[in-house]
Parts: C-alpha cells; structure tokens; sequence
C-alpha cells in the first residue's frame, strides 16, 4: 500500500517553532487546553459507546490501541494513556516528541512516540481500534491521501475521530482575527483560513477513504462556566466521528 505523501514541511516548522510551550497553559497553546477536556470528553464518550466500554471502571480502555496523529506535546495521548488504552503517538515534528517523551515520563505514563507520518505507519502495517486526528487536517498537504492514511490505521470495525474548523466568516472570526491577530494567543500564519474544511467536504472525503461518519458535534468556548462545551453548530469548531465497516 503506498500514499501520496502528506506532510507539509512548513507546517511542521510552525509546531517546532513553538514546541517549547506544549505543556503551559498559558502559552501559545492556550486554545488546546481550554478545549481538550471538551474534546476528549466526547472521544471517550464515542469510544465506550462504540467499543462496550463503562467509563467508571478503572482503566475502561484496557485492551484497546489507540494512536494520535499529529501528536504534538501530547495532550490527547496522555488521557487516552490514563484510561488504560496502549497509546502511540505520531508526529514529524522531533521537538515536540521531546517533549511529549519528557512529559509522559514525568507523569509515569506510557505512550509509544514516533516520529513517523499517518502513511508511513499504515505502509508498515500498523493497525489501531481507535484513531485520532486533532487538529491536524488542516495542516497537511493531501486531505484524501491523509484520510486514506487514517482509514488504513483503523482495524476493521475502528472508530476514527477528526476534529478541525470549519471554513465560514465565523470561524475566520474567532481563529485568525481572535486568535492570532487580536488576542496572539498563536503566532500570525499558525492558520490558513483557505485550508479549513467543511464538515460536507470532510464526510465526503471520508467516504471515498471507506469510512462512514456516525456522528458530528460542534465544540465552542462556554463564558459561564469556563472552558469548551459541545454544542449542535458546526460553523466554528467541530468533531467527526466515522467508523470503518468490519
């Protein structure tokens, strides 16, 4: 099996440039810890629904591999890690490795980091029950290549999660104008608006890679009680939930 590649060398330069800040809440980025409780509430929720799994028991996801693409520092990895599942995280971009391999060491946690892209792990025969991608699709070069990509790392019967922004005034608004222009929460450039996809485009591409999505969700910041919550609208911020026929 082979893919066209997918990797986006000044993408990758970006989250090098940045590396440092992964895990301060306070830092560049910000954004990503407000959310993740947000949006690994709802990939646990998607997991144990779809895999029989009771999220009170001790590690619910015990037995169960799960990879992160695009990894980053690790704040997806480290809960799926907590939960019991055997976590492996994929990134290109080395410093932010070493700071995931650092983190999860100082937080007694094992996670299996690689530096390896979605394809080249699929085009090894890697096979995982869940696979995430957060907040990386619209960062890399070929959208169908990665989606396929994706698909070939989910097992027959394999859930695989996408969150993303949507391409609308709105989300131009809060990304680009909120983010990085006003607030500088990230650098200038950390988004191209033009690359965002919608949730028709992504279900579609999706399709053509064999992969059926079985639920959406938006996510948006809640002012009354802090952090994110999902919400029904997908103009901003959105999840995807498909699985892979088995």
């Amino acid at each position: 099996m082979s893919f066209t590649g997918t990797v986006d060398g000044g993408e990758i330069a970006k989250f090098e440039a940045m590396a440092s800040e992964w895990w301060d809440p306070a830092g560049k980025f910000r954004p990503l810890h407000e959310m993740n409780p947000c949006r690994m509430g709802y990939v646990a929720e998607q997991a144990a629904a779809e895999f029989g799994r009771d999220l009170r028991a001790r590690a619910p996801f015990a037995g169960l591999a799960a990879v992160d693409v695009g990894c980053g520092g690790g704040l997806a990895a480290e809960p799926l890690a907590r939960l019991g599942a055997s976590v492996t995280g994929l990134d290109m971009a080395g410093e932010s490795l070493a700071v995931a391999r650092a983190h999860a060491a100082a937080s007694g946690l094992e996670v299996d980091y690689r530096l390896e892209s979605a394809e080249a792990a699929a085009a090894r025969g890697a096979r995982f029950d869940l696979v995430l991608a957060l907040e990386i699709v619209e960062h890399v070069a070929n959208v169908p290549a990665f989606l396929a990509a994706l698909s070939a790392l989910a097992k027959p019967g394999g859930m695989v999660i996408l969150s993303t922004l949507n391409r609308t005034p709105e989300s131009f608004a809060a990304a680009i104008v909120g983010a990085e222009w006003l607030l500088r929460w990230l650098p200038k450039g950390t988004h191209d608006w033009r690359k965002f996809p919608t949730p028709k485009e992504l279900e579609a591409a999706l399709g053509l890679a064999g992969l059926e999505v079985v639920d959406a969700k938006g996510m948006a910041p809640d002012p009354m009680r802090g952090g994110w919550r999902l919400v029904e609208s997908l103009r901003v911020n959105y999840l995807l939930t498909a699985v892979k026929p088995g």
